[in-house]
């Protein structure tokens, strides 16, 4: 039997004390109370993910609510509640897919109501897996330290009330940034209205940095595939957003010592532009002389338009071209794009680069015949193997589950569109090619579990499997099955 875990404290900065907790399932110790010393507090790892649910759950309603309202829509009397549920779903999750769309459908109120949904759940999305990342890390949750401080007659309350802020203002620089470059050029070039620059830089701006793919213009973003004035600051947003919040944060503090950097960091840094360079590679020499995709253009705009189309099938989900258009092929290698996502603790969707890498590292050391998962110069922890497994394992069951349910319903669309949609619906992309908006109800209402599912089971399920607390008090008899 393993021995039991004990409290312990070390030295922290300013003279404090950081308590290690006993997760020990003692006899007689409930299994949801941590024990400091004397103290006994709740743990809030058991309730967090609960709580989170329930949140997201309460907005989404709310959300399709204030669609439904006859103020929201162009259409006379209001929308359906499918429609309603899709956009509210495709809004809060970051997604992007449309059944309806958001510049001609809705009026000025609707979008606005959209733009509020895209920024709370992307907002909401960076700081649950940043707060959960520092739970897995082995940092105490927000009540818990309030416990603790009350217990301790101080105030102090750790460093989440900073880190909160430090996310919001991350947020908010950024998207005003993006917002003040699409405004001038919008502006100045395009000659549009000051206030309708202004709306359209703005609802742009929040749906890169959040990589939610809303646009107000019917094409998406095909009008401006050429421009870089425009592609560049909302890819910018993009890969911003996809990086995650510990990942920029570690890249500020310590950019000039790149030994320094986690794991996490090294992993998104390396692997983030192989997947932009090599998918814009892969979508320019497939779709060089498609006229219907790149063929029409100039060697230089097929290259704009290869590189933004990479960036933004990776998370966000604006298009630079007709993705109705695209070879097979194109559609398969976006897939992958969209299935492995960004970095963890960020706004994109996806399984994520770090839980994909983790794979690939295990994956070397059998073939190798390591003993160990080596990744980046780091030995990956035994846990994180579970983790990545069932990750990865679970997501390709709901989008095989899912992608069977809408061929059972829809089965003259074709397996190569309709995986390309459930997986945009999965990883929260909301690229499309073009079936969505004619999908049946029963095929809706699966992409709108999809969205659900894709947005908060990775980052659940992962936490879940990190922060439980249990002690095996026996073993089964090892025996060794054989494989392939």
């Amino acid at each position: 039997m393993p021995p039991q875990s004990t409290p312990n404290s070390r030295p922290l900065h300013g003279g404090r004390a950081e308590v290690l907790l006993d997760y020990g399932h003692e006899s007689g110790r409930h299994p949801d109370e941590l024990h400091l010393g004397s103290m006994t507090v709740h743990n809030p790892h058991r309730n967090a993910i609960d709580r989170v649910v329930i949140t997201y759950l309460v907005a989404l309603v709310i959300g399709t609510g204030l669609l439904m309202t006859p103020a929201a829509t162009t259409a006379p009397g209001g929308i359906s509640l499918l429609s309603s549920l899709f956009t509210s779903t495709s809004a809060i999750s970051v997604t992007g897919l449309e059944v309806l769309s958001a510049g001609s459908d809705f009026t000025f109120f609707g979008q606005a109501v959209i733009l509020g949904l895209i920024q709370a759940g992307g907002l909401g999305i960076l700081l649950l897996t940043t707060l959960l990342a520092m739970l897995v890390a082995g940092k105490v949750g927000l009540r818990l330290r309030e416990s603790v401080a009350a217990e301790a007659k101080s105030s102090h309350i750790g460093g989440i009330r900073p880190m909160v802020l430090r996310i919001i203002g991350l947020t908010v620089a950024t998207e005003l940034a993006i917002t003040s470059a699409l405004f001038l050029r919008f502006w100045l070039h395009y000659d549009q209205p000051a206030g309708a620059a202004l709306w359209d830089a703005a609802f742009h701006a929040v749906s890169a940095f959040n990589n939610a793919g809303f646009g107000l213009n019917s094409d998406s973003l095909i009008s401006y595939a050429t421009d870089p004035f425009v592609w560049s600051p909302i890819a910018a947003g993009i890969i911003l957003g996809g990086l995650g919040y510990p990942v920029l944060i570690e890249l500020f503090r310590h950019y000039r010592t790149p030994l320094r950097w986690s794991m996490t960091t090294r992993a998104v840094i390396v692997v983030t532009p192989v997947l932009l360079i090599g998918g814009a590679a892969f979508i320019a020499a497939v779709e060089w002389n498609n006229p219907g995709t790149l063929g029409h253009l100039d060697w230089w705009g097929k290259l704009q338009t290869a590189a933004f189309q990479s960036t933004t099938a990776r998370t966000a989900g604006f298009s630079s071209v007709d993705i109705s258009q695209l070879h097979s092929a194109t559609w398969f290698s976006m897939d992958i794009l969209m299935f492995i996502g960004g970095g963890p603790a960020g706004t994109a969707g996806g399984v994520k680069i770090t839980t994909v890498m983790v794979l690939l590292a295990m994956t070397w050391a059998e073939v190798t015949g390591g003993t160990r998962a080596n990744l980046l110069g780091r030995r990956v922890a035994g846990s994180a193997h579970r983790q990545a497994v069932t990750v990865i394992v679970l997501a390709l069951s709901l989008v095989a589950l899912s992608t069977t349910l809408l061929m059972l319903e829809a089965p003259d669309l074709g397996l190569d569109r309709i995986l390309f949609e459930v997986i945009s619906a999965f990883a929260n992309v909301g690229l499309t090619t073009g079936i969505t908006s004619g999908l049946p109800g029963l095929s809706q209402v699966v992409l709108i579990a999809a969205m659900i599912l894709g947005r908060l089971g990775p980052v659940t399920v992962a936490s879940a499997l990190a922060l439980r607390a249990r002690t095996i008090r026996y073993e089964l008899p090892v025996e060794r099955p054989l494989i392939g």
